[in-house]
């Protein structure tokens, strides 16, 4: 399988990114046996959850519930979609021998990485207007923008970023041509 971009976002963004568009042909990261492994293992989850295919459902209804939420962010039906994945798991606080510590609780192990990206998801709405999709119209990757001023429009400027000053060099110079 290609290699995955943009690894590194945090995990919701991370989740929205197992489909891209590579070479014009659409892939999936979930699509593959060792999809969900790789997944886990990008985003520091291998020992927490374990990659079996009951994990994969929730999953991919996770990623369409928050392309939902980041294409329409006061959509009701995606909040219900997604309380409804939260409502799967829990943060437990506790007083340890060492302080404060927390633990996570989920009804059912296949629920726990989609609960872990949704509760990701509600930590990045403290910033809802850095939540966006590459500015490049024939990229599907998203990404939380944490440049000073908010100001980030692509996902990579050396891939989109590139593409979109090409193009526009390019008409440019097609405009400034004599007929």
């Amino acid at each position: 399988m290609t290699d995955r971009p943009l690894l590194g976002e945090p995990l919701a963004m991370d989740l929205l990114n197992t489909r891209w568009i590579s070479g014009g042909v659409a892939l999936d990261l979930f699509d593959t046996p060792d999809g969900l492994a790789r997944w886990l293992a990008d985003n520091a989850l291998a020992g927490r959850f374990p990659a079996d295919a009951a994990a994969l459902p929730p999953l991919r209804h996770t990623r369409d519930v928050l392309a939902a939420l980041v294409a329409e962010p006061g959509s009701p039906t995606a909040a219900a979609e997604l309380n409804a994945v939260l409502a799967h798991g829990s943060v437990h606080r506790t007083l340890g021998a060492t302080g404060p510590a927390t633990a996570t609780v989920v009804d059912d192990p296949a629920w726990g990485p989609a609960w872990a990206a949704a509760a990701d998801y509600l930590d990045l709405l403290r910033a809802p207007d850095r939540i966006r999709r590459c500015g490049h119209p024939d990229c599907v990757l998203y990404f939380f923008d944490t440049s000073k001023n908010g100001t980030r429009r692509w996902c990579s400027m050396a891939g989109c970023g590139n593409r979109a000053k090409a193009a526009r060099h390019q008409a440019r110079a097609r405009a400034d041509r004599p007929a």
